[in-house]
């Protein structure tokens, strides 16, 4: 996750200077496209923080996150047949009403 880490930073500094350049130069177009470089670099380095304290919260207690991820299964499954249950093509849609 180095590698990802790496290249966030360096996104975000390439980021920070084109905004610079598009600040001093009056040119909107580098400004948006410097800050929208930043902040991917920023969550590319949050993505690999998570990641990082994913993978050691994994390895420390793996029945925990077994057990979060039969969790979240089981919500989705409840969502999913919650769902199902309710026909897609209900005459009783807003829509069908005039």
């Amino acid at each position: 996750m180095e590698t990802t880490k790496g290249e966030g930073a360096l996104r975000e500094a390439v980021g920070d200077v084109q905004q610079a350049a598009g600040e001093l130069l009056g040119d909107a177009g580098a400004q948006v496209s410097g800050k929208a470089r930043e902040l991917s670099g920023k969550a590319q380095q949050l993505y690999a923080d998570i990641a990082d304290v994913v993978r050691e919260s994994t390895v420390e207690r793996p029945f925990a996150a077994l057990a979060i991820a039969a969790g979240i299964g089981f919500v989705l499954g409840a969502l999913r047949s919650a769902n199902r249950g309710r026909p897609s093509n209900s005459r009783d849609d807003w829509r069908d009403r005039e």
